[in-house]
C-alpha cells in the first residue's frame, strides 16, 4: 500500500487546508442553515482528521484510496449527524464515526464467508449502537444493544465475531517512548507452564544469571502465563518498563543458551 502518497483519490494531501476553532463554529452555524458550500469548506479542512485515522488500517491489503474514501463518507455522516449542543469536540464525535464506516467496509470485503443472517444482526447492532451512543452521550453496553433490538446478547457477540477482521498477535496497540505493546504481549500463555520448562536445566542455568526483578519477570511472564500489564500491576512498575526488563532479560538468557 502506498502510505506516503502526496496524491491521494487527486487530493494533494500536502496542502489540506486546517481550519482554526473559529472558522469551525461559523461554518458549522452555517452548515446547520443549509450552507452546502460551507459543508464543502468543512469536509475538506477536515480531510487531515480522515488521513490520521486511516493509518490504523494500514495493515490491510486495502488500496489507500479506497480507504480514504470510505473515511471520507464516514466524516460526512459525522458532519450531518453531530450536534453541537453536546458540548463535545466534533474530531472525537467523529473518529468514531470514520473508523466505524472503515471496519464496515473492510468486514464487507472479507475474504470468509459470513451467513447474511449474521451479518444482518451484526449491521443492526451496530446501528444501534452508533445511535444509542448519539443518544445517551456514551457507548451503550451489549446488555442495552440487545435489549433495544430484543435480541439476545450472546447472538449479537457471536454475530459481531463473526464479521471482525483479524487482527495479527504483532499489532501495535500501543506506544511509549517508542517501546511498542503488540498484541501478543496482552494474551495470556497458559501452555508454557512451569511442568513444562522444569526439565530444562539449561533454561534454568540461564535464569539464575538475571538479576531479582528480571527473574521475576520472566516467571511471571512465562511460567505463570501473565501478560505484561498484569505483571506490572502486580510489581508495581509501568507496562513499559516490563516490557524493557523483559527484552533485556531474554537477550541475557539467549546469551548463556546459545
Amino acid at each position: 500500500m502506498a502510505r506516503n502518497k502526496v496524491e491521494i483519490c487527486g487530493v494533494n494531501t500536502a496542502s489540506l487546508p486546517l481550519l482554526s476553532n473559529q472558522e469551525k463554529t461559523i461554518l458549522f452555524q452555517k452548515i446547520e442553515e443549509g450552507d452546502l458550500a460551507a459543508r464543502e469548506q468543512y469536509i475538506k479542512g477536515n480531510l487531515r482528521l480522515v488521513l490520521s485515522v486511516i493509518q490504523r488500517f494500514s495493515n490491510s491489503k486495502e488500496n489507500f484510496d479506497d480507504l480514504f474514501q470510505v473515511g471520507c463518507i464516514g466524516l460526512m455522516k459525522a458532519i450531518d449527524n453531530f450536534d453541537r449542543t453536546l458540548n463535545v469536540k466534533f474530531s472525537t464525535y467523529a473518529v468514531p464515526m470514520i473508523i466505524g464506516e472503515v471496519r464496515r467496509y473492510l468486514r464487507d470485503n472479507n475474504s470468509m464467508r459470513v451467513s447474511r443472517s449474521l451479518r444482518d444482526i451484526a449491521y443492526k447492532a451496530l446501528s444501534t449502537k452508533e445511535r444509542l451512543t448519539r443518544e445517551q452521550n456514551k457507548e451503550p453496553t451489549i446488555d442495552e444493544i440487545a435489549e433495544t433490538i430484543d435480541l439476545k446478547k450472546e447472538d449479537i457477540m457471536f454475530a459481531l465475531d463473526a464479521i471482525s477482521t483479524p487482527l495479527s498477535l504483532y499489532e501495535p496497540i500501543y506506544q511509549d517512548g517508542g517501546d511498542p505493546l503488540y498484541l501478543v504481549d496482552q494474551v495470556k500463555d497458559k501452555k508454557n507452564k512451569e511442568e513444562l520448562w522444569i526439565e530444562s536445566i539449561a533454561l534454568k542455568d540461564a535464569m539464575t544469571h538475571l538479576s531479582a526483578r528480571e527473574y521475576n519477570i520472566i516467571k511471571l511472564r512465562f511460567f505463570d502465563g501473565k501478560t505484561q500489564t498484569e505483571v506490572a500491576d502486580e510489581i508495581s512498575i509501568s507496562q513499559a518498563q516490563v516490557s524493557r526488563l523483559e527484552k533485556n532479560a531474554l537477550k541475557h538468557m539467549k546469551r548463556y543458551l546459545e
